[in-house]
C-alpha cells in the first residue's frame, strides 16, 4: 500500500476504489489518527450497505480503541443519521460510504462532536499526515489502556428526533412513491415514515452496494426514470428519490415532473420563517434567483456563499441561520446541528402538500420562477484559459457584473450564468439561468462556444 494518500484524500471526506486505493490495514490508521488528531476519547461510527463498509468500518473502531478511544458502532446507517448519533451523544463520527460512486468505491465522511465538519482545513490534511506516515513506519503505540467497542441502534431516536422537527398532525393522506436506489433510504424511511398517513409504494429498497437498478445519484435525470414512471403508473401524490448514503433527496410532482431542489429549498426557507421570523437562509451562487427573492419576501435575511457543504455549514455557524439549501439537493437545518438531511426536507414537502388541497405542481410554483439550463459539463484542456475567454467576452458589457466568489459569476438584467472547474476532472460546470427558455438557451450557446473554442 502506497503511503501516498492524496488520491484517496480529498477536500471533504477519504474515498477511493477498495482494496486497490484503501483497505482495512489503511482505515485501522484512519481511525488512530482520526482519535489523535480530534484528540477523542470516544467517537459513533456508522456504515451504508456497500460490501466492504463493515469490515472497513470494524478496522476503524480498532484503530479508534487502539488509541484508547472508546467506539460506539451504530452498524447501518444513512449519513445523516450519523450526524444525528454525532449531535445527540456529542461525540466525533466516521461514516463509511462512498455515496452515489460506484460499488467498487467507498470513503469515510468523518466530523467532530456535534456534527462539525472535518475537512482539508479542519483535521483532515492531518489524519492524511498521521496515516501516511504511520504506513511507512508502523503503527503508533496502543494505549496503556485500549478503548471499548460496543453497538447501539440509533434509528428509532433518529426518527423521533426529525419528526418532531417539522409539524404533521394536519397532513391529508398522500401516495409517495419512494425511490431508495438499493442504498440507504431503504433502511431509514420505513421507520421515519411510520404512523404517518402515507401511502407507500417502495422503489428498490433492498440494501445492494452494487446498484443492480441504477446508480444511485438522482441528480443525473437517467436515474430517476424508473421513478417518473412509477409515479405515473401510481397516480401518486409526489415521487421522492434518495442517493447512495441517503443525505440527499430529490423530488418528482404529481405529474413525474423534477422540482427543482432550488424551489425545495425556496419553499422549505419559507416555512423555516414561519417559525423563526427574521431569520437567516444560507444558498449557494448556483440556486435560483427565487431563494433569495422568497427569503426577502418571507422576512428573512439571504445569504450566498460558495458551492460546497463545508462553506454552507461554516457560514450557518458564523451567522446563526436557522437553515441552507444547495442546487445539489443537499439541505441543512440548524435545527440538525447545521447538518444536511434530505429525509427532513422531505417531510417539510409532505407536510406543506398535505396541509392543503392543491398538486405539488400547484404548491412549487410560487417556488420556482426561472428557466435553467441545469449542469452542462464541457471537457477543456486549460479550464484557466477558457474561463479567461469568457471573462474577456462579458466584462465590460452593458449592465453586466461579473464576480468570483466561486469560479465566474455573470449577471445581468434577465439572466445570470457561473462557470465553475471541477476540482477533480479536467472539467468546466456551466450553470445558466433567465426570466424564459429562449434567453437560457442564447445565454447556453454563447458561453458553450467560448468555452470550448479551442478544445
Amino acid at each position: 500500500m502506497t503511503a501516498d494518500l492524496s488520491q484517496i484524500v480529498k477536500a471533504y471526506d477519504i474515498r477511493g476504489v477498495v482494496p486497490d486505493q484503501w483497505d482495512e490495514t489503511l482505515a485501522e490508521l484512519f481511525g488512530a489518527a482520526f482519535v489523535r488528531v480530534t484528540d477523542a476519547d470516544a467517537i459513533v461510527v456508522g456504515h451504508d450497505m456497500r460490501p466492504s463498509s463493515p469490515g472497513l468500518a470494524g478496522a476503524f473502531a480498532r484503530g479508534a480503541a487502539r488509541l484508547g478511544a472508546d467506539v460506539t458502532l451504530i452498524g447501518l446507517c444513512s449519513t445523516d443519521q450519523l450526524y444525528f448519533a454525532s449531535g445527540s451523544l456529542g461525540l466525533p463520527g466516521a461514516m463509511f460510504t462512498a455515496s452515489h460512486n460506484p460499488a467498487q468505491y467507498n470513503g469515510i465522511k468523518m466530523c467532530r462532536a456535534g456534527a462539525a465538519p472535518v475537512g482539508q482545513d479542519t483535521g483532515l490534511a492531518d489524519i492524511r499526515a498521521l496515516a501516511e506516515e504511520w504506513s511507512e513506519k508502523g503503527a503508533p503505540e496502543a494505549a496503556a489502556t485500549p478503548g471499548t467497542v460496543t453497538e447501539r441502534d440509533t434509528l428509532q431516536d433518529y426518527a423521533a428526533h426529525l419528526k418532531g422537527l417539522v409539524d404533521l398532525t394536519g397532513i391529508r393522506p398522500l401516495k409517495v412513491v419512494v425511490d431508495a436506489g438499493n442504498g440507504m433510504g431503504g433502511h431509514t424511511v420505513p421507520t421515519v415514515f411510520a404512523g404517518l398517513p402515507l401511502d407507500t409504494v417502495p422503489m428498490y429498497f433492498e440494501l445492494d452496494g452494487t446498484f443492480p437498478n441504477h446508480e444511485a445519484n438522482p441528480l443525473d435525470p437517467k436515474n430517476i426514470v424508473d421513478l417518473q414512471a412509477r409515479v405515473r403508473e401510481e397516480g401518486a401524490d409526489i415521487g421522492l428519490a434518495f442517493d447512495g448514503d441517503a443525505d440527499r433527496c430529490f423530488v418528482v410532482d404529481e405529474r413525474g415532473e423534477p422540482v427543482s431542489p432550488s424551489a425545495i429549498t425556496a419553499l422549505v426557507a419559507a416555512r423555516e420563517l414561519a417559525k423563526h421570523p427574521g431569520g437567516t437562509i444560507i444558498h449557494n451562487l448556483i440556486t435560483s434567483w427565487s431563494v433569495p427573492e422568497v427569503v426577502r419576501e418571507q422576512g428573512g435575511e439571504a445569504v450566498r456563499t460558495r458551492v460546497g457543504h463545508s462553506f454552507i455549514k461554516e457560514e450557518m455557524a458564523k451567522t446563526g441561520a436557522i437553515f441552507g439549501g444547495e442546487h445539489s439537493a443537499h439541505y441543512y437545518f440548524r435545527d440538525f446541528w447545521n447538518a444536511d438531511t434530505g429525509m427532513l426536507a422531505a417531510l417539510h414537502v409532505l407536510a406543506a402538500l398535505g396541509g392543503q388541497e392543491g398538486t405539488l405542481s400547484e404548491l412549487v410554483a410560487a417556488y420556482d420562477r426561472y428557466a435553467s439550463s441545469g449542469e452542462i459539463n464541457s471537457t477543456v484542456t486549460d479550464q484557466a484559459a477558457s474561463t479567461a475567454r469568457v471573462r474577456a467576452a462579458y466584462e465590460g458589457g452593458d449592465g453586466i457584473t461579473l464576480d468570483e466568489l466561486d469560479g465566474l459569476t455573470v449577471t445581468a438584467a434577465d439572466w445570470w450564468f457561473n462557470l465553475r472547474a471541477s476540482n477533480t476532472e479536467p472539467l468546466l460546470r456551466l450553470n445558466v439561468e433567465a426570466r424564459d427558455e429562449a434567453t437560457v438557451a442564447r445565454v447556453r450557446d454563447e458561453v458553450l462556444a467560448l468555452v470550448r473554442a479551442t478544445d
